[in-house]
């Protein structure tokens, strides 16, 4: 697909480029962790910021109605879930937006519930905060998929406890919670005053049968008690406009969020942001429905590969295009783990200890990249194994 063509990103400023050296000690290597594709950005939305562009004045201008528009039928088609105009307000990123949701519904001191392993800033955040972290292992079953214990987490709740973050889908596992896992979560969450702040970023990168499901989606009362983070950057693979959406339903939590979200001057955004925003929701089905195709077949790839090299383990995600490698039978440790993709495979992927203790032995592959991409990193990956 030309769509899905190799392009050289070496010679841009792109993040998982110039800073090798800083991270890995070495220029030398394929790099593989930071999660945005190495794709072309769908041409609707290059179109749109085009032409844009002809007009000469690039001035302040407001997040416009039908961007938000675009975005409320977008996901009412694709997970069925009704949002109103007046729950959105625009951020830069969902990181930010869990830090403002953090200040906004928590004070210092107080205890926000976070599954380990995790996107690394979900701790950052709840740290960088003055919050206190209430770490939430997630384990694998024998057939290797991952849960939470609800009658382990209801033991580690305390008065204290105000918050949890949930990661839906799940990032770096890939699982996509089922409706009985939100409601049983949920449920705990609304007995226990406890809001729920949802990162749904990865929520349009779901691999069949799996569906998403929104955890505001799933009651009137769990609408009321969810923050709901979401945006176009992972689906259509522009996080560099740094644009996204809080949607919360509850005037009273709005309320809080927005007098937090004030205080720190978000603003509305960058016209340019504006258009691609728009653009990607209004025109984006067919490239999307292509790219999961595309991702399918990668996925698949890297199963054939698993067959033959039962030394590292990898469960097919449900959702997101990253690799969870269980590297536990190498028999490394962490640090010669990572030593061991950087200098012999010559590879860069996310360190699984950087996800939580619960990553410990485990490395994380970004596989949203050419074909002709992932075929040369898993023969590196061969050689190091046989070499």
């Amino acid at each position: 697909m030309d769509e899905f063509r190799f392009i050289d990103r070496s010679c841009s400023n792109a993040e998982k480029y110039t800073l090798r050296e800083k991270l890995f000690h070495t220029k030398n290597i394929q790099p593989m962790w930071v999660a945005d594709m190495d794709f072309a950005t769908p041409v609707c939305v290059l179109h749109a910021v085009q032409e844009r562009l002809l007009h000469p004045i690039l001035g302040y201008e407001i997040m416009p109605d039908t961007a938000y528009a675009a975005q409320i039928s977008w996901v009412r088609k694709h997970h069925g879930f009704e949002m109103h105009r007046e729950w959105l307000s625009y951020s830069p990123s969902v990181v930010a937006s869990i830090g403002c949701a953090i200040r906004a519904l928590s004070e210092i001191g107080d205890e926000v519930i976070v599954m380990d392993p995790v996107y690394p800033p979900f701790y950052s955040m709840v740290r960088d905060n003055d919050r206190h972290l209430v770490l939430h292992p997630l384990k694998e079953d024998e057939k290797g998929i991952y849960r939470f214990d609800i009658d382990a987490l209801r033991a580690q709740i305390t008065p204290k406890t105000k918050l949890l973050l949930l990661c839906s889908p799940h990032n770096p596992i890939g699982r996509v919670w089922s409706r009985d896992e939100l409601l049983v979560l949920g449920t705990l969450c609304l007995e226990h005053g406890i809001r729920i702040i949802s990162d749904e970023i990865h929520s349009d990168i779901v691999y069949k049968p799996h569906i998403h499901i929104p955890m505001a989606s799933l009651s009137r009362e769990l609408l009321m008690n969810t923050i709901t983070l979401i945006g176009p950057g992972k689906t259509f693979n522009m996080a560099g406009f740094s644009i996204s959406t809080v949607c919360i339903a509850s005037d009273e939590l709005r309320a809080q969020y927005e007098k937090e979200r004030q205080r720190f001057h978000f603003g509305d955004g960058a016209v340019v942001s504006h258009i691609a925003f728009e653009a990607a929701y209004s025109y984006g089905d067919v490239w999307h429905q292509k790219l999961m195709e595309y991702l399918a077949c990668n996925v698949q790839k890297i199963e054939g590969w698993m067959q033959e090299h039962p030394m590292i383990k990898f469960r097919p995600p449900e959702a997101t295009y990253l690799g969870w490698f269980d590297c536990r039978t190498l028999a490394l440790g962490d640090r010669e783990l990572r030593e061991f993709f950087v200098q012999k495979a010559g590879l860069g992927l996310s360190p699984g200890l950087s996800f939580g203790k619960e990553g410990s032995g485990y490395m994380r592959l970004n596989f949203a990249v050419p074909a002709s991409v992932l075929d040369n990193a898993l023969q590196r990956l061969s050689g190091a194994i046989h070499g």
